[in-house]
């Protein structure tokens, strides 16, 4: 009768074990699942956006964006511009007084940080006109530097620099190129200047074909001929006068005999 007891226990001791177990495993991955869930909570959401930031009382920046999704509950809250971006910079508190601006097809800015990545077609121009072309570009608020670590074109008025990476300060005046390729030197005539600006002391002098397909044949000059000195003539300018019998008998020896 023990035995039998036993395994009406175990029989229904055992469904309940399994059961339990079940439960917990089922029950384990759920604050895994709620930490994702808080990742991907979009808490701000936003279209056609034009904001103006202040920093310190002052008008510094200025956003447009198609679309701005914001995720604050995040491990490192962001803001995700997914169709773009264009950012504005001012100085002296003015927004007429534009220091910079930049435009990306793709931006993140990370909140805590603020640190801006940019990525795709980016390109950012100073009030100089220097321009600068890459496809990924970090901005950091805080320190106000920009760099990037990828291949990238700064243009000016006069050169075009080829580098992979560089640092600057955001109003893009001071540059440290970490790896310069080359440097191209631009000509105005170049790009279909006015034809005034080639007389300028910088234009460089246009390069001349030097080369020569049939060199001339050189001319030695032909010696003339000497010529024969001239014969004596007989005749005078000066008056006749009768000759004398020494001149007749020698006119006389060298005229031929006549038979």
């Amino acid at each position: 009768m023990v035995i039998n007891s036993l395994r009406r226990y175990l029989a229904v001791a055992l469904p309940f074990a399994g059961s339990a177990i079940l439960l917990f495993s089922c029950e384990a991955p759920k604050p895994v699942e709620e930490a994702v869930s808080h990742e991907a909570l979009m808490t701000e959401y936003s279209e056609n956006l034009s904001i103006t930031q202040s920093e310190n009382g002052r008008k510094s920046y200025h956003f447009e964006t198609p679309l701005m999704e914001g995720y604050a509950m995040a491990h490192d809250p962001y803001r995700e511009f997914r169709k773009g971006i264009k950012i504005t910079m001012f100085e002296d508190d003015s927004l007429s007084s534009v220091s910079a601006t930049l435009t990306a097809n793709y931006a993140i800015f990370y909140e805590d940080r603020k640190l801006w990545e940019a990525k795709g077609d980016v390109v950012a121009v100073n009030k100089d006109g220097r321009r600068l072309y890459t496809s990924q570009l970090f901005w950091n608020q805080a320190t106000h530097r920009v760099y990037s670590n990828v291949d990238s074109k700064i243009v000016s008025a006069d050169e075009v620099y080829h580098c992979e990476g560089f640092e600057s300060d955001e109003k893009m005046k001071e540059w440290t190129y970490r790896k310069l390729k080359g440097v191209t030197y631009v000509n105005d005539t170049e790009f279909g200047g006015d034809n005034s600006s080639s007389s300028d002391a910088s234009a460089k002098p246009a390069k001349k074909n030097t080369e020569v397909k049939n060199p001339p044949v050189e001319l030695k000059p032909i010696p003339r001929p000497s010529r024969p000195a001239p014969k004596q003539s007989l005749e005078s300018n000066g008056p006749l006068r009768p000759l004398r019998n020494s001149e007749q008998r020698a006119i006389s020896l060298e005229q031929p005999e006549k038979r």
